[in-house]
């Protein structure tokens, strides 16, 4: 009942990360109907392609095996070497038809799961021997459904292999009456045609396995909106660790800003709610750049510290929600604020001037911005 629960909780699709993880498992998807299918096809492919050929050599490698001169059969050490060439001899002859079969065997599970290696997968799963985990696999929906396959498989398999054998009664019944060379390459042959007419059926019941394998695995890989949160947390971080992090970032910046404005030359405000500091060494830069920004109690803790360092502070409220707005730090100001700020820095050095050497204060500039 519990896996039941948890099975109608998985309502959600996998994530990448989790079909991921499960790859590096070994778990993809498959079919062993599939796998069969090609390989019996690949087989019976192969000995119509190449029974001729192998049963001719198999004659060959026949009679030479049986005819042994009498010295030659009393010497164990010629006798050795006779059967270590016969062997290699019956190796190739066969080679063909068993490369084809291991392409066979090697290629269809590619065609639906992909290449894939794990170690995990050859680790010994003792949970397999518990006799009670075993029956409760049997009588699962997916036991069940695999039973019926398999009971599926062997009747439709049998049904064939009975078809098969009626039609080629006669030609069965006939090989006795021909030739050993001929026999045993007309037998592969036959041999091949009852492993087509196997393959086909078992093809038959693979175009039914895929599509269930494939839906099968997607129903083991769901998840629960629970897990896929947990997975979200743990590649990118909760949302309280993240929010932490921010804040103390946001702090840093902060407090790397604040260090800039007593090498300002001006503070622009608002005058309350905003406050930019500016800063220009003709030397350097081709334009003035903000070098801290802020407003509300950022912007009063800006103007505090201009305060303390002795750093002009010219009140201009639309060039200040202007410089705000538009410029971010460390980037110099807007081409259409070039005047504005020009004659807020004239002002500000004639000021020094005129405090340096006791002149008069000069006029406070009129601030005019472009239309947008």
């Amino acid at each position: 009942m519990a896996d039941d629960f948890d099975d109608r909780e998985r309502t959600e699709s996998p994530t990448q990360k989790r079909l991921d993880d499960a790859r590096a498992k070994g778990q993809v998807p498959r079919s062993r109907d599939l796998n069969a299918a090609a390989v019996v096809l690949a087989g019976g492919l192969g000995l119509l392609a190449l029974g001729s050929m192998i049963g001719g050599q198999l004659v060959t490698l026949m009679h030479d095996g049986l005819t042994v001169a009498n010295p030659e059969g009393f010497d164990d050490t010629r006798m050795l070497m006779r059967f270590g060439h016969a062997a290699l001899q019956g190796g190739l002859a066969i080679a063909p038809l068993v490369g084809l079969l291991m392409a066979a065997a090697v290629l269809a599970p590619l065609s639906i799961g992909g290449w894939t290696f794990s170690t995990e997968a050859l680790v010994p799963n003792f949970e397999r021997l518990n006799p009670l985990e075993g029956l409760r696999r049997i009588w699962s929906l997916r036991g069940l459904i695999e039973l019926g396959k398999a009971l599926a498989r062997v009747l439709l398999v049998a049904a064939i292999a009975a078809l098969v054998l009626r039609l080629q009664f006669h030609s069965y019944s006939a090989l006795g009456t021909e030739s050993m060379r001929t026999a045993i390459a007309h037998s592969l042959t036959l041999g091949g045609t009852a492993l087509i007419a196997l393959g086909g059926a078992l093809a038959v019941i693979a175009l039914i396995d895929v599509p269930l394998a494939l839906w099968q695995f997607h129903q083991s890989m769901r998840m629960t909106r629970q897990e896929i949160r947990d997975e979200s947390k743990e590649s990118e971080g909760s949302p309280e660790i993240k929010a932490r992090v921010r804040r103390a970032q946001q702090a840093l910046a902060r407090k790397r800003m604040m260090q800039e404005v007593p090498k300002a030359d001006v503070v622009v405000t608002n005058p309350t709610h905003f406050a930019v500091a500016l800063r220009y060494d003709e030397k350097v830069m081709r334009a003035p750049i903000v070098v801290a920004k802020g407003r509300d109690l950022i912007a009063a803790r800006i103007r505090e510290i201009a305060a303390e360092h002795k750093v002009a502070i010219f009140e201009a409220p639309p060039l200040a929600r202007a410089l705000h707005a538009h410029c971010d730090l460390g980037d110099p100001i807007p081409a259409q604020l070039y005047a504005a700020v020009a004659k807020v820095l004239t002002y500000v050095y004639q000021l020094r001037t005129a405090k340096r050497h006791g002149g008069p204060q000069p006029p406070p500039p009129v601030i005019d911005l472009p239309a947008e």
